[in-house]
């Protein structure tokens, strides 16, 4: 796997990764072009969220609805590309990108994970955008997401691209609009058959644990999310490979 990847395999255990950027409240926002610069700047890797706009663009952006991060108001997915590009990041000056105005600021700065952010039964046309964005981007990506369904559309169609698999036990609210014998699966790690990941990158509260310990032993390594103080990382570090961090300097 690590001739297979090369530089992409070599640089998911380089550097900490900065969870959709560099940002910080009264800073960069968190999923636009100076956090990712700032990631760069500080010779960290960079996790960014994508969804579809009306028009079928990848853009970088959390949040189904617009309003935490602009104070507009409506979905994402009703506006174009265009609109969205003058729309403005948490009063700053910054204004939501495309994945390729993200990749094509980061070239091979930096290692970028990109989160494939899809319902469960929409798999197919956000990955096809990515695909195509990153045949033209030289520099080292990943895709990761929790949707296994995601990941299986690129193990058929696209191997050569690597693939994370995020899971958490889904235990909060936040989990609830999935039925309760799935979350039961995911938080069990039983989905990763159907993702066929390369990597796993796992919420604090699954860490340490056997199963978690079992897959890394296997040959597949673990990415830690999102530590927010040297205390977390310190207290998974000995059962992972790497963490996604905001808040703190590494």
């Amino acid at each position: 796997m690590k001739t297979r990847f090369g530089e992409a395999w070599e640089r998911l255990f380089e550097s900490p990764i900065a969870h959709r950027g560099l940002w910080s409240p009264g800073g960069a926002p968190e999923n636009s072009l100076g956090a990712f610069q700032a990631a760069c700047a500080s010779n960290y890797g960079i996790e960014l969220d994508v969804q579809l706009s009306a028009d079928g663009e990848a853009v970088v952006f959390h949040d189904a609805a617009l309003a935490r991060m602009t104070g507009v108001e409506g979905r994402l997915c009703d506006h174009t590309a265009a609109d969205l590009g003058r729309i403005r990041l948490a009063g700053s000056d910054e204004t939501i990108p495309t994945l390729a105005e993200a990749l094509t600021l980061v070239g091979h700065r930096a290692m970028v994970h990109i989160e494939i952010k899809i319902p469960l039964g929409e798999v197919g046309p956000l990955e096809r955008r990515v695909h195509e964005i990153l045949i033209d981007h030289s520099g080292p990506t990943s895709v990761i997401g929790f949707n296994p369904y995601s990941h299986a559309w690129f193990a058929e169609h696209h191997p050569g691209v690597l693939r994370g698999l995020n899971s958490y036990r889904y235990a909060g609210p936040d989990a609830r609009h999935l039925a309760p014998e799935l979350r039961k699966q995911y938080a069990e790690l039983r989905h990763v058959s159907i993702a066929r990941p390369h990597f796993l990158a796992l919420g604090l509260d699954m860490l340490p644990s056997a199963k978690a310990d079992g897959f890394r032993k296997s040959g597949m390594p673990i990415i830690a999310w999102t530590a927010k103080n040297a205390g977390q990382w310190e207290a998974v570090k000995d059962h992972c490979d790497n963490m996604i961090f905001e808040g703190f300097t590494p």
